[in-house]
């Protein structure tokens, strides 16, 4: 992934329970308040899904989109890596990024790597600076809802 924004924090759960809110994408408009609506399109034979569809409402940017995952980087104990890719837009042209779940201090360390670009001409420092909002709000969002789970 290049030119990408990246972020990480720390949440006081086990990877395994991340990993669960990660992967609830139905439960997503619950707790990220950007996201309207989510439809899993598609799951490999192990139950994960494969496509996800989101609508999405984040002020000025309104889209539906979907969104490939790749879970193969993932090991029992939910460690690992969880990678997605854009399939398809209105508005963004590229949405890619990678969860790192590392277990740490008992908890999980989340390292969130992101890169999206959008079909209008934006300056690549407002694109960052936007990547940077999404990623933040984000991890602290999956923060909260795992935390109140656990």
């Amino acid at each position: 992934m290049t030119d990408s924004t990246s972020s990480s924090i720390h949440i006081s759960a086990e990877p395994g329970a991340v990993l669960d809110v990660v992967a609830d994408f139905e439960a997503y408009p619950e707790w990220a308040d950007q996201v309207k609506t989510v439809t899993i399109l598609s799951e490999d034979g192990d139950g994960w899904a494969d496509q996800v569809e989101y609508v999405l409402d984040a002020g000025a940017v309104k889209d539906t989109y979907v969104l490939e995952y790749d879970w193969d980087g993932i090991a029992e104990d939910g460690s690992g890596t969880v990678s997605w890719h854009l399939v398809r837009a209105g508005v963004l042209k590229a949405l890619d990024g990678t969860y790192i779940l590392t277990p740490k201090d008992g908890g999980t360390q989340v390292d969130y790597a992101l890169a999206v670009d959008v079909k209008i001409p934006m300056i690549g420092m407002l694109k960052r600076k936007a990547e940077k909002l999404i990623i933040d709000t984000a991890l602290k969002e999956l923060k909260k809802r795992v935390e109140s789970l656990s």
